[in-house]
C-alpha cells in the first residue's frame, strides 16, 4: 500500500511540472523582432520567402508575443495582429521558437555599432562578404532549422521562394565568404 501511494505522489508531481512547463510554454511578454521578416500582412514563415506582395518588417520592430497557436507563435506588431508560422522548424518547440524570433534586447542598439557596409546590407536585406553569422540572422532571418539543424556548420541553406535556393558560405572565423546560387538569386541578395 505504501508503494503505491509513493507511486501515486511521483505520478502527481509529474504531472504537476508537466503542467507548469506547459503553462511557460505559452508565455506571453513584449521584445523586439531578431531580424528582416517579410509579412503578407497577417503571416510571417520561418522560410522568410520574398514572395510578391511581402514587406519587410525590421530588425528591432517592437513585437509583443501575445501566445501560441497550432505551429504558429501569435504576435502584434505595429498595432497589428500577426503569425510568425513554424513551417519548416518544428524540431523546436514553440516557445524556444517565439524566443528566437522576439528578443528581449532591441537590436538596433548592436547594429549601429556594426561596420556601415554591413549596416546597409541588414537595412536591405541582403548579405555582403565578412558579415559574422549574427549579422547574416539579423538580416534574414534564421536559417529553416529542418534544413540547417548546426548553426556553426559552414553552410547555411535559404530560399527566396520555392524556386530561389542560395546557400551562405561561412570561413574558419564564422564569416561570410561568398554564396553560392544562381545569377538572379546572387544578385537579389548578394552586395559585393
Amino acid at each position: 500500500m505504501r508503494i503505491q501511494a509513493s507511486s501515486l505522489s511521483i505520478a502527481c508531481a509529474a504531472l504537476l511540472v508537466a503542467c507548469a512547463t506547459s503553462a511557460s510554454a505559452e508565455s506571453k511578454y513584449d521584445g523586439y523582432l531578431c531580424c528582416n521578416l517579410r509579412s503578407d500582412g497577417s503571416w510571417i514563415s520561418d522560410s522568410n520567402y520574398a514572395e510578391n506582395g511581402k514587406r519587410v518588417i525590421p530588425a528591432g520592430t517592437p513585437a509583443s508575443v501575445t501566445g501560441h497557436g497550432r505551429y504558429r507563435v501569435n504576435v502584434r506588431i505595429d498595432g497589428q495582429r500577426q503569425a510568425i508560422g513554424n513551417d519548416y522548424s518544428r524540431d523546436l518547440d514553440l516557445d524556444t521558437f517565439a524566443r528566437r524570433y522576439v528578443v528581449t534586447e532591441d537590436p538596433a542598439a548592436k547594429i549601429a555599432t556594426w561596420p556601415a557596409k554591413v549596416q546597409e546590407a541588414v537595412r536591405r536585406a541582403k548579405i555582403t562578404p565578412g558579415m559574422t553569422r549574427e549579422q547574416v540572422i539579423t538580416s534574414l532571418g534564421y536559417p529553416i532549422s529542418s534544413e540547417n539543424p548546426d548553426l556553426d556548420a559552414p553552410l547555411w541553406r535559404y530560399w527566396l521562394s520555392s524556386f530561389a535556393e542560395f546557400q551562405v558560405l561561412f570561413d574558419g572565423s564564422g564569416r561570410v565568404r561568398d554564396i553560392s546560387t544562381d545569377a538572379n538569386t546572387r544578385n537579389l541578395v548578394w552586395v559585393p
